[in-house]
């Protein structure tokens, strides 16, 4: 994680290898911010040449501009904000985001973006940290040394020695932390983890995060145990494979919590579909699988790292799901932890049983609400692309995950469960089908799901798409595994506990 600092100096004097500015889109052509940061003769040049040089000011825009020794820092880097009359802390997060993606490789970094609000500058630290990110596990030490994200990040703000802005560092950092580890898991290969492997992790990250003893506590549960407890979800999708399935059940228990939050993650930490086969194009991305239980475990910790008053329990349901001549057929009759039995119509709408035995385990403990995500159905890439999760459930529940997304920067969009698509779940032996009609497949699968939460509040979290980057970096988002969903999950845990 990179060193971050606050300074209150005067940008030009800052003796660091790029020194970020922003630079916006206006009717007049690309100007700068705010041009008072720099020498006069370097602005005034900026303002009649950027347009001539190709820089506009759009976002994700990142271009080096020379400046003959004329600055303290060896290179001055204009970053992209899009329209100058519309720049949101969001496009703030972004174009820092996006200058310490494009920075990687370079010691260090100061960003004298807007930052004189302290919404202003925690979106200014978070982008920074969020984009400097990369996965370099599988890289040899050559490769690795040279895409090293930036190590030193100076961020310049007349609010550096206020104690407001030391705790946004503080936070900034936790977050950054939480979605850099989620990414580290999304991003490694399934032969490296696998459902046993994802459990020992989740141990190894607990221990590593030096919190208290006891604080958080790991609970894991094998084949046999599972067999026991009556999780045929889990059992049922994991039989195929050789690396049996697990439940890990992750607890924060503060002293006299605000709240009780119960968190549930699908964990597929590969999905070929089983017997109903997935296509073999694209199925390197089904790595991915497992989104949401990464997500959920690094949510935990973050909470706890925060100290949140809120009691966080997480729940990993982690299977690999794979075609063998052991692996559960079409047809066949499962039984849901609780007795509810579902028909296996198709093989490859798993996430919604390993989810199911999961949600009835987290609503056991009776939790005030429950949130589940999950890289649930193709559908929700269908509706809404690649960047906008949904999110669907009780009206309450739903309504604070896209409040809490909104002031988290994630994109999540409210959806529906209509009552009239509830018959294409009957099944003719069993409780419930797994798949109905091909149409309103993602509105479905949160029905099927909502047949295990009860009473309980709840809201589900579909991040199919937005989980897992196959096109170019943008922003403070890279290549492959993406981290969403644990900004606003910690930012509606952080809700509940400013209800105490």
């Amino acid at each position: 994680m990179p060193r971050v600092t606050l300074t209150s100096k005067n940008p030009a004097s800052l003796a660091v290898d790029a020194l970020v500015v922003a630079i916006a889109k206006t009717s007049a052509g690309p100007r700068l911010l705010d041009p008072d940061q720099l020498p006069a003769e370097i602005a005034a040049e900026i303002a009649t040449s950027a347009a001539a040089l190709g820089i506009t000011g759009d976002q994700d825009e990142v271009r080096r501009y020379p400046t003959a020794g004329r600055l303290s820092a060896k290179v001055l880097v204009l970053t992209g904000v899009g329209d100058a009359a519309a720049v949101t802390p969001e496009l703030l997060r972004r174009a820092a985001g996006a200058a310490t993606r494009e920075l990687a490789g370079t010691s260090s970094v100061a960003l004298a973006l807007p930052a004189g609000h302290l919404t202003e500058l925690t979106a200014v630290i978070e982008g920074a940290l969020l984009g400097a990110y990369t996965f370099t596990r599988y890289r040899n030490a050559d490769q690795a040394a040279t895409s090293a994200p930036v190590p030193s990040i100076e961020v310049v703000t007349p609010l550096a020695r206020q104690s407001s802005a030391t705790s946004a560092v503080t936070r900034a950092e936790v977050v950054a932390g939480a979605v850099h580890a989620t990414r580290d898991l999304v991003n490694t290969a399934p032969n490296d983890l696998y459902p046993a492997a994802f459990a020992e992790a989740a141990k190894a990250a607990v221990k590593e995060s030096g919190l208290r003893t006891g604080a958080v506590k790991v609970t894991v549960l094998d084949e046999k145990a599972l067999v026991a407890g009556g999780y045929g979800g889990l059992v049922g999708v994991g039989q195929g494979s050789v690396r049996g399935p697990r439940l890990v059940k992750v607890a924060y228990s503060p002293s006299r919590p605000a709240a009780k939050v119960a968190l549930v993650g699908k964990g597929i930490t590969f999905d070929s579909g089983g017997i109903s086969i997935k296509p073999a194009a694209g199925m390197d991305a089904m790595k991915s699988d497992m989104s949401g239980a990464a997500a959920v475990l690094h949510t935990v910790l973050a909470a706890a790292r925060l100290g949140l008053p809120v009691a966080v329990t997480g729940w990993l349901c982690l299977a690999e799901n794979m075609p063998s001549g052991t692996a559960q057929r079409p047809s066949d009759v499962i039984t849901i932890r609780g007795g509810k039995t579902v028909e296996v119509l198709n093989t490859d709408a798993e996430g919604r049983l390993v989810l199911a035995d999961g949600l009835v385990a987290a609503i056991e403990e009776k939790p005030d609400v429950v949130l589940d995500i999950a890289t649930l159905t193709g559908a929700q890439t269908v509706a809404l692309g690649n960047q906008v999760s949904a999110v669907m459930g009780t009206d309450g529940a739903r309504a604070e995950v896209v409040a809490s997304a909104e002031s988290s920067g994630e994109l999540f969009w409210p959806m529906p469960l209509p009552a009239d698509l509830k018959p294409g779940l009957k099944s003719k032996v069993a409780d419930l089908a797994n798949i109905g009609e091909r149409f309103g497949g993602m509105l479905l699968a949160g029905l099927f799901l909502q047949e295990f939460v009860g009473s309980t509040p709840w809201a589900h979290l579909d991040i199919a798409g937005p989980a897992f980057n196959e096109k170019a970096a943008h922003g403070y988002t890279p290549v492959g595994g993406t981290g969403v969903g644990v900004r606003t999950m910690l930012a509606f845990l952080e809700g509940r506990a400013a209800q105490r």
